[in-house]
């Protein structure tokens, strides 16, 4: 993916939160994609900019075998297709087979002449970092691996974490007593 979109790593996130779709934590990917295009205002919005919806479950067919993409976008700055299956389940290497056959078939016979590769956006609700790059340290894939949230971490966690950073910052301070700010 380096080689046809550098500028990629600056779109795709990390971590998305949808929080906003309000799904039980035992939600299936149906409930998940009917529940992203429902809210799909607010999904565009995590997203980020230069997005555009084309559809959910776009299909391709490839000989006799139909396959459907979860949801397909068309991304402006980088004049490709961006086709992101969701998995609520963790990572899984076998997850990079599925998204790579869609690509090739995006590439083959949606891509229109003029518009980049196609990229993929594993949605998965959790990974494992080192997994990843095993995974895809050799591959020469175009598709990112990303998490997903349905709920912010609760409120006193969060507070805690904070207060727990800034002590160990407090603690690298070369002043003794000398503490961050912290924010309003």
């Amino acid at each position: 993916m380096r080689e046809h979109h550098p500028e990629a790593a600056n779109v795709f996130k990390d971590l998305y939160s949808l929080e906003f779709i309000g799904l039980k934590p035992d939600h299936s990917e149906h409930d998940l994609r009917k529940a992203l295009v429902r809210r799909l205002r607010d999904f565009l919005i995590e997203l980020g900019r230069d997005f555009s919806f084309i559809g959910e479950e776009y299909p391709v067919q490839v000989g006799s075998r139909d396959g459907y993409v979860d949801l397909l976008f068309f991304h402006r700055g980088l004049r490709c297709l961006v086709a992101i299956e969701l998995k609520i389940t963790e990572f899984r290497p076998e997850h990079i087979g599925q998204i790579d056959f869609y690509l090739e078939a995006l590439d083959r016979l949606v891509k229109k002449q003029d518009e980049n590769p196609s990229i993929g956006l594993l949605l998965c609700k959790t990974k494992d970092d080192e997994v990843v790059e095993f995974m895809m340290n050799r591959s020469r894939s175009p598709a990112l691996v990303a998490e997903y949230q349905t709920r912010l971490p609760d409120k006193r966690l969060l507070q805690s974490k904070l207060h727990e950073f800034f002590e160990q910052e407090r603690e690298r301070l070369p002043e003794k007593g000398s503490r961050p700010r912290l924010p309003e």
